[in-house]
């Protein structure tokens, strides 16, 4: 009966002799984290007629893999699909010894893997016929890896380069030249500017693409926008995350894109336009005009995150949400302007909400709970740290309305750009040692609940 298994995760070496040496149907397996299975294992991949139909592995985090490992999980040369994130032990010597016999291989995915260098990417490309390519943080990548993939590999689709540092906008033109482009993912890549995202847009692959994520790219304008909803007209998500040269001019133009469900703005400086205006009035009707002028044009608009823009107000919070009424996730996380006019607007319209995150939001009280208890209906997941005016109490009475909720009635911290009054701080930290400090504290937030208070 034990044939029939096609998916099957290992953890010791009986189970990996047996299932390897005699599952003879064999074709999903993830040995990923796994600490106790040796190079002596994969021989038994490699060589047993179980594995042989073995079109998935996935080796995540096996850091106690050697190149002679590697070797032996070349002897599986029906792979079509490869994941070996978190190793960062691994090399181009193990890379290579893999890739040697291996000529099937249509998907890969190496985040976290920053000892690798060009040598191991051209391997890769060379007579392959990829469509999905995924490294993370590797900062000895370079352009002339991307252009030898993409020429090698004119089918590519899914482009996921992410904090990929020498990747600059000549690797972008060679992008351009593919046909079927749909993902492309170069956050943290902070040497692209408005050149190379041009290059992209304006390629063959420009209409089709459906995802692109250009966070902290910060030499990214609004040029970049003006070309995207000019070509990209399929586009259905875009992050803009602390792309800090992003205005309200370019926001405005993103409202002609029928497709877009999802954008991330979160970091963004929407009223540089108006910084220099004396009346404060003014920066706020500003961005409340833009905003509203973008929703009425993006009504189909599902997933929304505008945290960390400071001049957000109930205004423009009432602008997105009368105009988006689909919305099912939103995020004012870290806009101190808003009050519980914002939360009784987003309860009154938005119907299908599941996620809601208003961390930060310090003038919020406890009636916005009797607001999204009566409005939200299909509400999920809730976050709400630093709220310094919803009690406890309140807090615990209303989890039991939701699957998942975060809280905490703690000051904001210093990162936010302002304090427990909403007040701006004369020295705010730059949005990218933010971002860092944000990455490094999700895990330990993430799982902060009522219970833990």
């Amino acid at each position: 009966m034990c044939y029939r298994y096609k998916e099957t995760k290992l953890f010791n070496k009986t189970c990996t002799f047996l299932l390897l040496r005699y599952l003879f149907n064999l074709q999903y397996l993830s040995l990923a984290y796994s600490r106790k299975f040796t190079d002596k294992g994969l021989q038994y991949l490699g060589s047993g007629k179980g594995a042989h139909k073995l079109i998935y592995l996935d080796l995540s985090g096996c850091t106690q893999i050697s190149v002679d490992g590697f070797k032996y999980i070349a002897g599986c040369n029906s792979l079509q699909q490869l994941e070996i994130n978190d190793m960062y032990t691994l090399t181009d010597n193990c890379i290579i010894a893999l890739l040697e016999k291996c000529q099937n291989i249509t998907s890969v995915s190496l985040l976290g893997s920053p000892h690798l260098t060009d040598a191991a990417f051209k391997v890769l490309a060379q007579g392959r016929k990829l469509v999905k390519f995924k490294i993370e943080e590797n900062n000895r990548i370079t352009d002339a890896s991307l252009k030898a993939i993409t020429k090698s590999c004119p089918n590519l689709k899914h482009i996921y380069m992410a904090d990929c540092q020498n990747i600059t906008d000549v690797g972008l033109k060679t992008i351009s030249t593919l046909k079927n482009a749909t993902v492309l993912n170069i956050a943290d890549c902070i040497r692209i500017s408005d050149a190379g995202v041009r290059q992209v847009v304006e390629g063959t692959s420009g209409a089709k693409i459906r995802e692109l994520n250009l966070s902290n790219c910060l030499r990214v304008s609004d040029l970049s926008l003006l070309r995207i909803a000019q070509k990209c007209h399929n586009i259905t998500f875009l992050s803009l995350r602390y792309c800090e040269n992003v205005t309200d001019s370019g926001i405005e133009l993103l409202g002609n894109m029928a497709l877009l469900i999802s954008i991330d703005l979160s970091g963004t400086s929407i009223t540089d336009q108006v910084c220099q205006c004396s009346q404060l009035s003014l920066m706020i009707v500003y961005i409340n005009i833009t905003f509203q002028k973008f929703c009425q044009q993006s009504k189909d608009l599902e997933q929304l995150d505008v945290s960390h823009c400071l001049q957000v107000t109930d205004a423009t919070v009432k602008s997105l949400t009368y105009a988006c009424n689909n919305l099912t996730s939103v995020s004012i996380a870290g806009c101190p302007k808003v009050t519980d006019l914002s939360i009784q607007s987003i309860s009154g319209v938005c119907h299908y909400l599941h996620m809601l995150d208003i961390s930060g939001c310090v003038y919020l009280g406890d009636g916005v709970l009797k607001f999204l208890h009566k409005g939200c209906k299909q509400l999920r997941v809730l976050r709400m740290l630093y709220c310094k005016r919803i009690s406890k109490t309140a807090a615990l009475k209303f989890e039991s309305n939701v699957k998942k909720m975060e809280y905490s009635n703690d000051d904001p911290p210093a990162w936010f750009g302002y304090d427990r009054h909403g007040k701006l701080l004369s020295s705010k930290l730059h949005l990218e040692e933010a971002d860092d400090i944000i990455n490094n504290t999700s895990n330990i937030y993430s799982t902060a609940t009522v219970q833990d208070l």
